[in-house]
């Protein structure tokens, strides 16, 4: 019979504490997961949000919320045509940043410096299939006053070709906006590997300002 750990999320002091929903087919597997979960510090791991996505369809009753790759695409040239790329790129950083803080403060989760698995799955969840679609959020990872996040499918790196010289804008912004507000700490971003040019994951590192 399978052993179903159900999810619950509840507050330690000022930690949210979230566990999943695990189904273990073998009562052995069970023991041995439960033994494993308890070695760790549970109030620092995240392994899957509860948290309530906002579904679609909430802004445009026939069409949906979502738009097509392509027109995004032409707002991000446009954007660079006009004010040039490098003032563009900061344009657009800005607009994430925004748009990933905001994110956080409906999910009232700012200032909840969540850990990094947990962030993962925030992100996986917000920003996925299940979310907005703007990437996929493969890891988050932290060293020090070093934060990593490795993503693909990103929506800046979609439809460019192999050896573009593109990088992620809108995308790093979001990201940046998330982990500040989580996080309670100014970051400085930028992306070190890209899978346009060789590399397995969009990746982004974050350092903190001050």
């Amino acid at each position: 019979m399978a052993l179903v750990i159900q999810a619950a999320k509840w507050r330690s002091l000022s930690t949210w504490i979230y566990t999943s929903k695990i189904t273990c087919f073998y009562p052995l597997e069970a023991v041995t997961l439960l033994l494993q979960l308890s070695i760790l510090k549970i109030s620092q791991v995240f392994i899957m949000s509860t948290v309530e996505i906002p579904v679609s369809n909430q802004l445009r009753a026939e069409l949906g919320d979502f738009s097509s790759i392509v027109c995004f695409k032409s707002v991000v040239v446009g954007t660079e045509e006009a004010l040039g790329e490098k003032a563009a790129a900061i344009a657009l950083i800005s607009a994430g940043r925004q748009r990933g803080k905001e994110l956080v403060n409906n999910l009232g989760l700012s200032g909840s410096n969540l850990a990094p698995e947990a962030i993962t799955a925030l992100m996986q969840k917000a920003l996925g299939k299940d979310g907005t679609r703007l990437c996929l959020v493969d890891k988050v990872s932290q060293d020090g006053e070093v934060i990593h996040v490795f993503c693909h499918e990103t929506v800046c790196s979609a439809g460019e070709p192999q050896g573009s010289n593109r990088h992620l804008t809108f995308t790093l912004g979001a990201i940046q906006g998330v982990l500040e507000k989580i996080t309670g700490k100014r970051l400085r971003g930028k992306q070190t590997e890209s899978v346009l040019r060789g590399g397995s994951h969009d990746v982004l590192e974050f350092v903190t300002l001050g």
